[in-house]
């Protein structure tokens, strides 16, 4: 279990002293994850070894969502005086996640099955 959470805080810590150091504007950990999906595509028998690690840390993910849910309640003021906006900004930041969604599967799918027959 300590080498693969070794190995998945090393992909993020690089991902966050590249992206600082170089001043891109996307998040450390995105940067990291592409880095530990570099890694598995060079070493695939890696993924074997990670998987009982990360299947324990999937099963657990909901524990995760605790911070934000006190954060929620502890900023209930500003709930109560913006959540016009706040509704606004939700719902359209769903349906943008959801349409990124739909076009990389979309994207993948058409790379993956090659010219349509």
């Amino acid at each position: 279990m300590l080498p693969t959470l070794g190995l998945l805080l090393a992909c993020q810590l690089i991902g966050e002293v590249t992206v600082r150091g170089i001043g891109l504007s996307i998040p450390g950990p995105v940067l990291g994850l592409a880095l530990l999906i570099v890694i598995l595509r060079l070493r695939p028998a890696l993924a074997g070894e990670l998987r009982p690690t990360i299947s324990v840390i999937l099963a657990n993910l909901s524990l995760l969502f605790v911070p934000a849910g006190v954060g929620v309640i502890g900023n209930l003021d500003v709930l109560s005086e913006d959540w016009f906006a706040l509704l606004i900004v939700l719902v359209l930041s769903t349906l943008l996640a959801m349409l990124a969604s739909v076009g990389t599967f979309l994207a993948v799918r058409r790379v993956t099955e090659g010219p349509a027959k």
